[in-house]
């Protein structure tokens, strides 16, 4: 009961020393908040405007036509008639189009002969991912043009017809898919600061040596560390999951209790790592950042897991925020229930366990 006492006394001293400094609050509070804001805003790949040119050599009705469709489209914004082959290039050079659509001068009399009429679409390919995402729009007016003037022609519509339905996201918001990986993105990293700070605030404060001559043995003052990240990284998760479900209205599907435990036990075992062996609190800082960028970039947040190189897929296997992030989009989007997850937070507990171990070592280490 005395332990439980003695670390309980700690925990409170941890929060008082965190909730009473101005800038601690304020970095706790302001910053996740405006991190999900900008992230939800600013990391989308959707493309709602489309700048094009149209190279019209046909002006014939089924060009015409077809150029209706494109003006008539939300997404797409007409820039700028061309006349000349030579109005091409600078057009995209400049950025002002994405795109050019050239009808060639046979246009309508391939298609009132029924014989394929090949269309060109020219497109700025400096930014792959947005060019794709204007040739799959391109894609589906040219599909629906043909469909309407088969139609109208009396000619049969061809044989296959694609009609496409998203599961778990219907509209493909990519800020469905964003989010949620940034709740698992600021918790880890706000978790991670609090915890790799404790320690190393205690050395450069003069009071480490103070905490060593309390009845405190080594196992309750890294209990004491711990569960103060554990608070904050609950708290800061559930502020998060807040902006995400009643700003952004992504739904969250699952169930809450996958979202905590497990892997903030693994953030706050690198934390108090990190901390054990820092310093000062700007070697604790930087401990966490150089631990932040290798564990983002492994963890399949914007780049799939399965495009690395065979050796890197197996070095992500140690990093938490690649099954963390696993585990906030099933919950979010698919509503995943615990017992599935197992495969996710079975390693994510063994990363916790081995590194609160080693933290407890380390932390014995420097203490004599």
């Amino acid at each position: 009961m005395q332990t439980w006492q003695r670390i309980r006394a700690l925990v409170v001293k941890e929060l008082l020393a965190l909730l009473k400094d101005k800038r601690s609050r304020f970095v706790l509070i302001v910053p996740p908040i405006l991190q999900t804001l900008v992230f939800g805003y600013a990391a989308t790949f959707d493309l709602d405007r489309v700048p094009y040119a149209i190279y019209d050599e046909d002006h014939g009705s089924a060009a015409r036509d077809l150029a209706a469709a494109f003006n008539g489209s939300a997404l797409f914004e007409l820039v700028a008639s061309v006349s000349s082959v030579r109005e091409i290039a600078p057009l995209i050079d400049s950025k002002r189009v994405l795109l050019v659509v050239h009808i060639g001068p046979r246009f309508t009399h391939d298609l009132l002969s029924g014989s394929p009429a090949p269309l060109q679409i020219i497109v700025d390919g400096r930014n792959s991912n947005t060019a794709l995402i204007a040739l799959n729009y391109v894609g589906s007016i040219v599909d629906e043009f043909s469909r309407q003037w088969a139609q109208a022609a009396g000619l049969p519509d061809p044989p296959a017809h694609l009609e496409t339905r998203a599961w778990f996201n219907p509209n493909l918001e990519s800020r469905w898919f964003f989010i949620p990986g940034i709740a698992g993105l600021i918790t880890l990293l706000v978790t991670l600061l609090v915890t790799a700070l404790s320690v190393a605030r205690e050395r450069e404060q003069g009071t480490f040596d103070q905490l060593l001559v309390t009845p405190l043995r080594p196992v309750e003052i890294l209990l004491g560390k711990a569960i103060p990240g554990f608070l904050i990284g609950i708290a800061e998760a559930t502020l998060v999951i807040l902006v995400a479900t009643l700003w952004f209205r992504i739904p969250l599907l699952g169930s809450l209790a996958a979202l905590y435990g497990v892997f903030l036990l693994s953030a706050v075992g690198v934390g108090l790592m990190i901390s054990s062996l820092a310093v000062t609190q700007q070697q604790g800082l930087l401990g966490a950042f150089l631990f932040m960028v290798p564990a983002v970039i492994l963890s399949g947040f914007a780049t799939p897991i399965a495009n690395m190189p065979q050796a890197v897929q197996y070095v992500t296997l140690l990093d938490p925020l690649r099954y963390l992030l696993v585990i906030v989009r099933s919950v979010f989007l698919e509503g995943v229930p615990l017992r599935v997850l197992v495969q996710q937070l079975w390693p994510m507990a063994l990363i916790g366990l081995a590194s609160l171990s080693a933290a407890g070592w380390l932390f014995r280490r420097r203490m004599y």
